[in-house]
C-alpha cells in the first residue's frame, strides 16, 4: 500500500504531495520514475513545449503548397510534395482512401 510522498520539484523548488492514489496511477500505467515536476510547473512545460499536448493544444504544422494530382486544384499538405509521387486534396485523398 503506497502513502503520500513529499517531493521537492525540479524547476521551482517547491515541495509538493505525491499521493498515494497517483502513485497507484503510475504503477498502474507502468510508470517507473516518480514526478521531477511539481503539477504547476508540469501544465507550464506542457503548454510551453507542444500548446498543450494532450490537453487540448495542437502544435501548428507547417503547411507546404501542391497541386492535386486527381482534380488539380490548389491545396495544402503537411509535407513537403517530392515530384516522384502524387499529391492528393483531402476530397480526392478521401475518396481514394476511405478508410480515412
Amino acid at each position: 500500500m503506497n502513502q503520500d510522498k513529499t517531493l521537492t520539484c525540479r524547476d521551482c523548488n517547491a515541495e509538493f504531495v505525491f499521493t498515494a492514489s497517483e502513485q497507484d496511477f503510475f504503477a498502474q500505467k507502468g510508470f517507473t520514475n516518480e514526478p521531477g515536476r511539481c503539477p504547476e510547473c508540469r501544465a507550464a512545460r506542457k503548454q510551453q513545449n507542444n500548446g498543450g499536448g494532450r490537453s487540448g493544444g495542437f502544435q501548428q504544422r507547417e503547411m507546404h503548397d501542391a497541386v492535386c494530382a486527381a482534380c488539380g486544384i490548389d491545396t495544402q499538405v503537411p509535407f513537403r510534395p517530392s515530384n516522384d509521387r502524387p499529391v492528393y486534396c483531402r476530397d480526392c485523398f478521401s475518396k481514394n482512401n476511405p478508410r480515412y
